[in-house]
Order: C-alpha cells, then sequence, then structure tokens
C-alpha cells in the first residue's frame, strides 16, 4: 500500500470484488478511492464446483466477502458502506447489520466508539407481493442433495473434541476442519482421526499498515468469518451440515454499556447461528445446516464430557495466547495467566483427580496468589467477566464451591480466600453444580445429527 490514507477520517467503506479460481477466494475491499485490500483464502485440493451448485457456491462467495469485511470495515468505521455489487435484499443485510453491530460492539466499548446508526448496509427496495417471494425477497433455496457428511471446526481446546467424539459415537461421517496454520490445531485435528481439512486464511497487507496508521483496532467476530468460509467449503467438497462446538453460555453478555450488550462471544451465540442457518436455508441450499452441536449445554457439562476423552489430554490447549497473529506464545500449551488458562483449570477441576489436572498444566493455578483477580473476575467478584470465551460467572462460582467442599483443595491459596472472603456473600442454595450439568434450552441441530446430542451428558 503506497497511499498515505487516514482510517479514522475515512468516508467510505467499499466492498470491490470477490472472485474464485483453482482453489483460492480472492476479496477485495477499499476505504474512499485508496487502493484495494485483499484477502486470500485457499481451498486445498479443491475439486471443480458441480453445475447444480455453481449458484449456491455464488451465493456462499458473496456471504464470506460480506462477513470477511468486518475486519477491514473495524479499522475506520467510515460513515457510508458501498457495494460494487449493488444492494442487499433486507434478509442479507439484516444479518450484516446485526453481525457488524453486535460482533463489533467489544471493539466499540474498548475504543469508546458507539455503531448504533452508524452501520447499514445498503438495501434493495423489498419486492412487490405480486412477486410471489417471502419478505424481503427471499425464498426457499434449492435442495442440492449435499452428501451427508460433516464438516466439524477445530480450534484446538475441548469443545470441538467433545464434539467430534459425540458425532463419531453414532456413526457420523464428519471432516475435522481448521482455518489457518496453528501446529497445535493441526495436532488435536490428526488425533481425532477424521478426515482432515486445513483451510488458509492471508489477511491483506494492507490492514497492518492501515494499523501503523492509527487505524481502530480491536476484537471481531472472527467465529463469524470462520463460519463464513466454512459454508464455501461445505459447497465446494459437499457437506451437508457445519457443527461447531459452542455451548449455551456462549449466548450471554460480558456486560451492558450505555444500554448495549457487550458480548465477547456473540458470533458464537445463539441468535446469530439461528441467523445465519435460516439465511443458509433460504440463500444458499435447503439441505445445508449450520449449528452448535453442543448449545443446550453448559460449559461446566462440556467439560466434564471432555474429562473421559483422555487420548486428547496432551494435545488440547483452550490458551488463546496459542493463537495470537502477532506477539509472543506460550512455551508449552498453558500460559497458565490468560483467562482461558484460568477457566478451563477451575472447570476440569471437580471432574478430574487433582494429581491428573495438575500434570496437564504442569502447576496449581488455585495456589498461586499472584492469579487472584484472574479468578476473582471469573467468578464476577469486583469485576465483570473477561472479554473472553469462558462461561458464565455464576458456572465458576459453582464449580469453586464444589472444590471448597473438597478436602483435596481447601487449603489452596485461592480456594481458601473464596471460602473466608467471597462464599459468606453468596446464597449457598445458589451454588449447586448438578444444575449446570444438565442440558437446557433451544438448538438448532439438525435430526441426522441429534442421536449425538444424548452423548454428551
Amino acid at each position: 500500500m503506497t497511499t498515505t490514507i487516514q482510517p479514522r477520517l475515512t468516508q467510505v467503506f467499499r466492498f470491490v470484488r470477490a472472485n474464485y479460481a483453482n482453489g483460492v477466494a480472492e476479496l477485495a475491499y477499499a476505504f474512499d478511492d485508496g487502493e484495494e485490500l485483499v484477502e486470500r483464502i485457499s481451498f486445498p485440493n479443491a475439486p471443480a464446483i458441480p453445475a447444480a451448485r455453481a449458484a449456491a457456491f455464488e451465493a456462499a462467495l458473496k456471504l464470506l466477502h460480506l462477513v470477511a469485511g468486518i475486519s477491514y470495515y473495524k479499522a475506520g468505521v467510515p460513515p457510508k458502506i458501498e457495494l460494487a455489487d449493488g444492494p442487499l435484499d433486507e434478509a442479507t443485510a439484516d444479518l450484516l447489520d446485526t453481525l457488524y453491530l453486535h460482533g463489533l460492539a467489544e471493539f466499540a466499548y474498548r475504543n469508546g466508539l458507539d455503531l448504533r446508526g452508524r452501520i447499514a448496509f445498503p438495501r434493495a427496495l423489498p419486492p412487490s407481493p405480486a412477486d410471489g417471494r417471502g419478505a424481503g425477497g427471499e425464498g426457499s433455496a434449492p435442495t442440492l442433495g449435499l452428501p451427508k457428511h460433516t464438516l466439524v471446526p477445530i480450534g484446538g481446546g475441548k469443545d470441538s473434541l467433545v464434539a467430534v467424539e459425540a458425532i463419531k459415537s453414532i456413526g457420523g461421517d464428519a471432516t475435522a476442519v481448521w482455518v489457518g496454520n496453528s501446529p497445535l490445531i493441526a495436532a488435536c485435528a490428526e488425533r481425532t482421526g477424521l478426515a482432515l481439512l486445513n483451510i488458509q486464511r492471508e489477511l491483506a497487507p494492507g490492514l497492518f499498515e492501515l494499523n501503523q496508521r492509527g487505524a481502530w483496532n480491536g476484537h471481531i467476530p472472527v467465529t463469524a468469518v470462520n463460519s463464513a468460509i466454512l459454508v464455501v467449503a461445505a459447497i465446494l467438497y459437499g457437506h451437508d451440515s457445519i457443527a461447531f462446538a459452542n455451548e449455551r453460555s456462549a449466548s450471554a453478555a460480558t456486560l451492558e454499556y450505555e444500554g448495549q450488550q457487550v458480548n465477547h462471544q456473540w458470533s458464537k451465540g445463539y441468535l446469530f447461528e439461528t441467523l445465519l442457518n435460516d439465511w443458509l436455508h433460504s440463500h444458499v441450499a435447503a439441505d445445508l445446516d449450520y449449528c452448535s452441536l453442543l448449545r443446550p449445554y453448559s460449559e461446566l457439562a462440556i467439560t466434564r464430557a471432555f474429562a473421559k476423552l483422555t487420548p486428547y489430554f496432551d494435545v488440547f490447549s483452550s490458551c488463546n495466547r496459542n493463537f495470537r497473529i502477532l506477539g509472543p506464545k506460550p512455551v508449552d500449551r498453558w500460559c497458565g495467566q490468560c483467562p482461558k488458562c484460568h477457566f478451563v483449570f477451575l472447570a476440569l477441576a471437580p471432574f478430574l483427580p487433582k494429581p491428573r489436572l495438575l500434570s496437564i498444566f504442569g502447576r496449581n493455578l488455585l495456589d498461586d496468589e499472584t492469579q487472584t483477580a484472574g479468578f476473582d473476575a471469573l467468578l464476577e467478584y469486583q469485576d465483570h467477566k473477561p472479554f473472553e470465551c469462558v462461561g458464565e460467572g455464576a458456572e465458576a462460582r459453582a464449580a469453586m464451591y464444589a472444590l471448597s467442599q473438597r478436602p483435596e483443595w481447601q487449603e489452596d491459596a485461592l480456594v481458601a480466600r473464596f471460602i473466608n472472603t467471597i462464599l459468606p456473600q453468596l446464597d449457598v442454595s445458589q451454588l449447586a453444580l448438578e444444575p449446570w450439568l444438565q442440558p437446557l434450552g433451544e438448538h438448532r441441530v439438525p435430526v441426522r445429527l441429534q442421536g449425538a446430542l444424548a452423548t454428551i451428558g
């Protein structure tokens, strides 16, 4: 990038083009009249697109272009969005407006911005009733006869491995898929014994240059971007379902800021799952399902299930410092300092023998007074829940209470502090572990995969 564009002063964010050839999708964006920012996504050993799926593939590619643009839009958050392909139907515009507003809520909060009323994707005029189409101009997409095969995204942590084993337990055909080049995720995927699909995403180099020029920066809903990538993959390779491993507590907000719910995990939540699944059925393929296989379960229920999956203990890690684009990574698989390390240690503790848990982490995080503030945040004690993919404060308190009743944990520094300082301020009747272990609430798991749900509890 040779221009000296100032991202925070830009007025227009442009979706320029989306092209696909020979297994590579190119997604181009620009601010004002500046140079293109071109992202590339590579699909390995990509087959030819069957003619019957050509329209679905184009719709999926367009979705990917629109969703992946969030990584670039946030650099300037200009007041106007332009689409080279013209305005969107109502359902697509609603999906994008909602995703950008809520998916960037943490970004806005941390940067002191208010994006409400600012994000508006161009909309086409609604069709007349004589068109015979549904609200917003969309009806049902055709049934493509996609093979009954599931893409299971692997993130390196416990949740996706629980989903994998649940699908394997019912004899389901599945492929372990991940985006990027993390050796840790690759090792987890290989351990599953499933077919493997590793997709590469190359961010536009110009984005990093914009960051050096003072672009707005912060959290984006990366699960939404990966979901859109996998929609393209499902059509390209032939899969009828994409099964993430997002728990029900992913829908819980981290905090409220000036009347808006701010949820670090918004694109892992049930609302996004519902919006995207419905959009796929109306715009891409009636027989392509997008769901979270673990939606009815809490983090604690999923952790209990994972505690039985001993073959993964030496390869999994939920420590997000392993997956940074820039910056140092842990020497081993667990930094022991971040909210993810804190939460996974706490959540596993009620379900594993103490020596086994300490052997996984290489240390006892609950006997380290320097970790006090981190665990306080998990418990929502004098702090809000961390901006991380961790469980609700109430389930963290239930896990800590369970440990406080066990002699082998009671003398550890942070458990003792909980007993002496925090527990007297809590209602013990609200601290039971058992209610967190029961499935609860709605889900969008297709009938073909519902048998796997019963194997998790």
